[in-house]
């Protein structure tokens, strides 16, 4: 999965054939015409609400996509000091499975070194370490990192 492009419609009209969900059903609980489906499909975002009623008959979290274009792409925020923030705060550093698979097969197939990738996405050299340790994860870029 590509978290740097995602397109929504394409993901969701692939999750629809995988689960060989009919146009009918699709229809009958998003409460729209099949033009409109199709609609979806060509659509690369739109609206949460809408977002929100495809997760839920596809039982998958496509917000979750979301996230971890964020984790992955996009620094946190740095509140002023003294300030409050009135919404709730989010650490970045809370990796998922998924990120983590995503990270260490960049490494694995030597699209990225140890240090790129702690440098781009801003993952500390001791987390990214434990988790070649624990993933049993080849060295094959030969970074001395």
């Amino acid at each position: 999965m590509n978290y740097k492009e995602i397109n929504i419609g394409l993901l969701i009209k692939h999750l629809v054939i995988e689960r060989q969900l009919s146009m009918s059903r699709i229809c009958d609980f998003i409460n729209c015409r099949p033009e409109d489906i199709e609609e979806v499909y060509r659509s690369k975002s739109f609206d949460t609400d809408k977002l929100l009623r495809w997760s839920k008959l596809l039982e998958y979290d496509f917000f979750r996509l979301y996230t971890q274009h964020l984790i992955l792409y996009s620094s946190m925020s740095k509140f002023p000091k003294g300030k409050v923030a009135e919404l709730p705060q989010f650490r970045k550093n809370i990796y998922t499975k998924e990120i983590i698979d995503f990270i260490l097969g960049k490494i694995n197939h030597g699209e990225m070194t140890k240090i790129e990738v702690m440098f781009r996405y801003n993952i500390p050299k001791t987390t990214l370490y434990k988790w070649v340790e624990k993933y049993n994860i080849k060295n094959i870029e030969g970074d001395k990192s």
